[in-house]
């Protein structure tokens, strides 16, 4: 397994960051740093890009499966943990913190659980796997979540969905803002809306994140 890690070593927060479907945390890496810069120890693996719409059950396990052994490998033992987590690497976070998703045949997966999970910041996560009655009761990690209002991709309603979740739950939806809108390097061809200010949002966000992860 291949991660970026960022930070301290022996931190006193440490940031679990899911990724896209694309698989790489490079395209958000100044956010990172600026969690590491606040002594907050960064671990973000690197996954094979796949088509959320199209992947694999297999394809999906390995996701929170592979959070699970990036953590194991590289933080304390023991630490407490907050994920970070954009589109599907949201809906593995939840899969951590104890949400249970359905797949296609309406039967549940069998994801990898995190007890460290103390906290959730999801960017536009996918939720679209939660909604069978009871998914989210198991869910009472703190929630810090971002939509993007004009996200045709994981809408706002699917952001909303996480409010039926027993956790304490922040929504915040972005006026302007599109499901890339949360990377520093979107894909290629990915346009903002006009007046969309995408830099400021970005720092905005990584202060925001840095400030409900070091919470008391």
């Amino acid at each position: 397994m291949q991660a970026l890690t960022l930070g301290p070593t022996n931190p006193e927060h440490v940031v679990l960051f899911a990724t896209g479907a694309g698989g790489d945390p490079e395209r958000h890496r100044p956010l990172l740093e600026h969690l590491a810069a606040h002594d907050c120890q960064v671990i973000a693996p690197r996954f094979e890009r796949f088509a959320a719409r199209e992947a694999t059950t297999a394809e999906l396990l390995a996701r929170p499966a592979g959070l699970v052994e990036a953590l194991h490998r590289w933080a304390p033992e023991d630490a407490p943990v907050v994920v970070v987590g954009h589109s599907i690497g949201g809906w593995a976070g939840l899969c951590l913190a104890g949400a249970t998703p359905r797949g296609r045949d309406g039967r549940p997966l069998d994801v990898a659980r995190e007890p460290l999970v103390s906290r959730l910041v999801l960017f536009a996560p996918a939720t679209g796997w939660f909604a069978a009655p009871g998914a989210l009761d198991a869910v009472k990690a703190p929630t810090l979540v971002y939509a993007g209002e004009l996200d045709t991709i994981t809408p706002v309603e699917q952001a909303v969905r996480l409010k039926g979740a027993p956790a304490q739950v922040d929504l915040r939806v972005v006026p302007g803002a599109g499901h890339f809108s949360f990377m520093n390097t979107p894909p290629p061809g990915m346009a903002e809306a006009e007046g969309f200010d995408h830099a400021r949002f970005l720092t905005d966000l990584a202060q925001a994140t840095l400030e409900f992860v070091v919470a008391p």
